[in-house]
């Protein structure tokens, strides 16, 4: 076709011809991304809160960062604005929020006391939650959707958040300088980071959706936990993490006792959730 042009004709075609097969510039969608940065930003409050001594500050910026990254993947899929890019910010925004800044934290607050002994749960967590986070992202289309691989990382620093939280309200100031209090923070921040790397299933909740029905009593319950977790939010919220945090642990024991496999890697063929996992 190009042979049967005039020859100036044919010149400015190939010279052309880059601009007309350059890719087309791809945009980014803003509400996810805004929300995935706003949770950035609680993070970040939560670290400078620390570092001024107001611990309950730092807390509550943590739950807040959790809330908002439960949101930006839910809002993405509603609006059908998934893309690469958020994927990859949602990873990198995780590690700060729920590796680094729970890390930080809880050193500033309690394990600085215990001297380098104090760098071992700290490191354990940051390092379980980086370690976490690439399992997930690598592992994501061969997991059983019902379960987590590992104690999450937002479930994890909730748990050393939530006693923070709870010490603090209680009226515990320079826990760092209080013996059992800085090894209660040492357990239960080793805890969090190495339950992060485990193999134990972690009920997903993905199977409730909101387009599927449940009874009423369900609603009922949910306006009464409401209403429980109100009367006092760090006692309420740290037990119900606790009470989570050793759930995977409970339905490993059951599991094996039952005889079923203990993997979260899908070996159903049957179940919905994972259909294409097998060849």
């Amino acid at each position: 076709m190009k042979d049967d042009l005039p020859a100036a004709t044919a010149d400015e075609a190939d010279a052309a011809a880059p601009f007309l097969q350059r890719p087309r510039r791809k945009g980014i969608y803003v509400l996810p991304n805004a929300i995935t940065l706003a949770a950035l930003f609680a993070s970040f409050y939560a670290i400078v809160m620390a570092m001024n001594g107001r611990f309950e500050a730092a807390a509550i910026g943590i739950f807040c960062a959790a809330v908002l990254d439960g949101m930006d993947g839910r809002v993405a899929r509603m609006t059908h604005s998934q893309s690469a890019f958020g994927e990859q910010m949602d990873s990198l925004c995780d590690m700060v929020s729920f590796g680094a800044a729970p890390a930080l934290i809880v050193y500033e607050w309690a394990l600085k006391g215990l001297g380098k002994m104090g760098w071992i749960p700290a490191f354990a967590y940051i390092a379980g939650a980086a370690l976490r986070l690439a399992r997930f992202n690598t592992n994501i289309g061969i997991v059983d959707k019902r379960f987590f691989q590992g104690l999450p990382s937002p479930a994890a620093a909730a748990l050393v958040m939530g006693l923070i939280w709870v010490m603090d309200d209680a009226g515990f100031k320079g826990a760092w300088k209080i013996d059992w209090l800085a090894w209660t923070a040492f357990g239960v921040t080793l805890y969090a980071g190495l339950t992060m790397v485990s193999n134990v299933p972690f009920y997903s909740f993905k199977v409730v959706g909101a387009r599927q029905t449940v009874p009423f009593v369900v609603i009922v319950a949910i306006a009464l936990g409401i209403a429980l977790i109100s009367q006092n939010p760090p006692l309420a919220l740290f037990a119900l993490f606790c009470v989570y945090g050793i759930s995977g642990f409970a339905v490993y024991a059951w599991r094996k006792t039952k005889g079923q496999p203990v993997s979260v890697i899908a070996i159903s063929t049957d179940e919905p959730d994972e259909k294409g996992l097998h060849p």
